[in-house]
């Protein structure tokens, strides 16, 4: 059922004034928190902390943990949010496009330190709630209590370009002052036109490694157990929410997204992609573990995988709302080469294992499509298509190793909005080049490489992902993704 931008507007207002907003002085926030004498029931704002300029993110150009890594890595043009903090929250930051959240379109907010973002109003609270919330509009990636005052604790950066924004919780800890265990994850919305996520969506969640899940004074011992941390999306109005789990203690268990809570494992190097554009019933929303857009596989090739000939991924579909149930039919281009295993399954998320063989297919595109449909009034379909690309046929494998020099190369700024440096360790009698093809395999750029450190200008690409590949003329090689801003 749709709902009026008037109705929404008018049951937000009313559940904003159903919460208070308390000054404090830093000092006694820090005392009265320890002590537990905080209302649950107020947002506090937090006074007389230091003025903060953001600066830009000044340390070594990072790269994802895998190939196929939804995170993007800080670069230069990230900026630090806000200073080393408990429950702390950034200015207002003014975004250059619309961010469209059930109806309502933004272009300022804030980035809350406790893993979300809000907008009008920043939040401070550190114990989080299960969506639907009356009193909170975020959207979190995570909602705990984290803390980075310890010098190990970490720290929240966002990079902003024209259609998109990138907030990055890195390695973060949590209270009061804990570092043993960390938490990296991340956000992106957009004006839903940014190739950056996938067609007819307009936000991501991405993970790395998950750790904890929950501070010392929301009832948590050593990262664990106490009030759950909440990943999804809330505004308020107790009607257009959409929550992914919640989650207290550690390992992979995952019993659907409004059952018990959860293990924080589950999280690990998990995407979740979602349009929250529209109030009323919201699409199923689509999971992966890891994977590009495009999964390339190299037939004899153990430098990206152990093993070759196939790939390996994992697809879920999970309702946002209570009460729905979800079901999923997966379709190939290719259906002898496709097995598909079902995994855990309620009536609200279905988790299924894929494997693909390129053996006896020709070399080029192949694709696989998930298609997730709910029962809301109306019911509603999200579907996702992972194209797999296999490059060599078993007549012309090279063999790659972890041994061999491509094993060197590195691309970085990535994403770049201009230029890219390739640093690689072949030697020039193998004249090494690379070339740059689009997600459909069509090659758009392609250059000698005539140094082992060389910048390519890439400036006149469109905005999207591409696959640089660097080749010697022996046939070996290496693909990686990157991102043109």
């Amino acid at each position: 059922m749709k709902h009026s931008l008037l109705l929404c507007s008018l049951a937000f207002s009313a559940a904003a004034f159903a919460q208070s907003t308390v000054n404090i002085p830093a000092s006694q926030y820090a005392t009265q928190k320890q002590s537990g004498s905080l209302s649950q029931s107020a947002n506090y704002n937090i006074t007389g902390t230091a003025p903060f300029a953001p600066v830009h993110y000044s340390g070594a150009a990072r790269t994802p943990s895998t190939i196929c890594s939804c995170m993007i890595p800080l670069d230069s043009t990230f900026m630090l949010a806000m200073p080393p903090n408990d429950d702390y929250y950034s200015s207002v930051i003014h975004i250059p496009f619309n961010f469209n959240f059930y109806g309502v379109a933004y272009d300022s907010l804030y980035i809350n330190n406790n893993g979300n973002i809000s907008f009008g109003t920043p939040y401070s609270t550190f114990t989080a709630n299960p969506f639907p919330d009356p009193m909170y509009q975020m959207v979190a990636p995570f909602w705990g209590d984290v803390d980075t005052r310890d010098s190990l604790g970490g720290a929240v950066y966002y990079s902003i370009s024209p259609t998109h924004m990138i907030v990055k919780w890195e390695a973060v800890g949590y209270y009061a002052m804990h570092s043993d265990k960390v938490n990296t994850f991340q956000l992106i919305i957009t004006d839903g036109t940014d190739p950056i996520l996938p067609a007819g969506t307009n936000v991501s969640f991405c993970y790395g490694d998950m750790q904890w899940t929950t501070g010392e004074a929301s009832g948590g011992v050593g990262g664990f157990g106490g009030a759950p941390a909440t990943v999804g999306n809330n505004m308020g109005n107790g009607v257009d929410y959409f929550q992914a789990g919640t989650f207290d203690h550690p390992g992979p268990s995952f019993d659907g997204p409004y059952s018990a809570a959860d293990g924080i494992d589950w999280l690990d190097n998990q995407g979740m992609y979602f349009d929250a554009s529209l109030p009323g019933n919201i699409p199923p929303v689509i999971i992966n573990n890891n994977i590009c857009d495009t999964i390339d596989v190299f037939t004899g090739d153990t430098l990206h995988s152990p093993i070759y000939d196939y790939a390996q991924f994992s697809l879920a579909v999970t309702t946002p709302e209570i009460g729905q149930t979800v079901t999923a039919v997966i379709t190939s281009s290719d259906p002898s080469a496709l097995t598909v295993t079902p995994g855990f399954s309620t009536a609200t998320y279905k988790k299924f294992d894929c494997s693909f063989s390129v053996v006896g297919l020709a070399t080029g595109l192949h694709y696989v499509t998930i298609t997730a449909t709910d029962n809301g009034a109306p019911a509603l379909s999200s579907s996702r298509t992972i194209v797999i690309r296999s490059h060599y046929d078993a007549s012309v494998a090279t063999g790659i190793t972890e041994s061999n020099p491509a094993n060197g190369i590195s691309i970085y700024p990535n994403p770049s909005n201009g230029a890219i440096t390739i640093s690689h360790s072949i030697a020039q009698e193998a004249t090494p080049s690379v070339i740059i093809t689009d997600v459909l395999g069509k090659t758009v750029q392609t250059a000698a490489l005539t140094s082992n450190t060389q910048k390519i200008d890439i400036s006149a690409l469109p905005q999207g992902i591409y696959f640089a590949t660097v080749i010697s003329k022996d046939g070996k090689s290496k693909t990686m993704k990157i991102v043109k801003k």
